[in-house]
């Protein structure tokens, strides 16, 4: 990377990944670390060895690129998650934040044409699909693409723009449309990323789809699929007759002042 070249924070959250989180951290090549200066794996209170794994994985593997791992003080949530990264990200003078789920099912290498492009520096927000022309699904079961498809329309129609994913492991966000923490009271739970895009339609944000690759094969999926959906149904009623007002209240469980955590890893060789 160039001194001229946009600073790039690859935020990984991870729960219960132990088994996946070092085959992520494999998707760093030397030419993928050389688009990224900083790869943050952010734990949130796992049970099993993810830590431990995504510690030593990353020693052997970030080498041209920092790398961190930070864990919760508390169990947050995907989308308290996010908060604690996208804090990190405003704090650390980060201009873009991609966001890459630790359970392995989607594939980083799949943005890197858009970068070579430079698609990311034409949109706020560069979303992976899952379900546009040369997505490309392994093992993912009809009845669930079905389900996606079926609330991605409903949110098209809502938005009155094309969706092609409410929510995939691959996202790219420019910080600074970001700096006012408007999302603080947005869910902490699975649901963050279905308000998040929301409210940047609201916002006017640009927003673009690139197609990726999605994969199921020993992940453990922490999606309560009925309960998910009714809700989720819910959020976007309630976004139809009062756009501003769901928006600007407070959906979260738990209200968090902050979402701090600690660093367990902090360092690398840089670029």
């Amino acid at each position: 990377m160039t001194n001229s070249a946009p600073r790039i924070l690859v935020f990984i959250p991870a729960y219960r990944c132990a088994a996946q989180i070092t085959r992520v951290l494999d998707q760093f090549d030397d030419a993928v670390q050389g688009w990224v200066d900083t790869v943050m794996v952010v734990d949130n209170r796992s049970p099993d060895d993810t830590v431990q794994a995504a510690v030593a994985g990353g020693k052997d593997r970030i080498t041209r690129s920092r790398f961190i791992v930070w864990v919760n003080d508390h169990n947050y949530g995907l989308g308290g998650s996010h908060k604690a990264a996208f804090r990190y990200a405003l704090e650390e003078g980060f201009d873009y934040v991609v966001v890459l789920h630790g359970d392995d099912q989607a594939d980083i290498h799949d943005l890197i044409p858009q970068l070579e492009r430079g698609a990311h520096l034409e949109v706020d927000c560069l979303l992976g699909a899952r379900f546009m022309k040369a997505s490309r699904l392994h093992g993912y079961s009809w009845i669930r693409s079905a389900g996606n498809r079926v609330y991605n329309m409903l949110f098209s129609l809502a938005t009155r723009h094309a969706i092609h994913d409410l929510g995939s492991g691959l996202n790219m966000y420019r910080m600074k449309r970001f700096r006012d923490y408007y999302y603080k009271t947005f869910p902490d739970d699975l649901t963050f990323n279905y308000i998040m895009l929301l409210a940047s339609y609201h916002a006017g944000q640009t927003i673009r789809f690139f197609p990726i690759g999605w994969r199921e094969e020993d992940q453990r999926s922490n999606v309560r699929l009925v309960r998910q959906a009714i809700r989720v149904l819910w959020l976007l009623a309630r976004f139809c007759f009062d756009r501003a007002g769901l928006l600007a209240s407070e959906m979260r469980s738990t209200s968090f002042e902050s979402y701090t955590g600690q660093f367990v890893q902090h360092g690398g060789n840089g670029n």
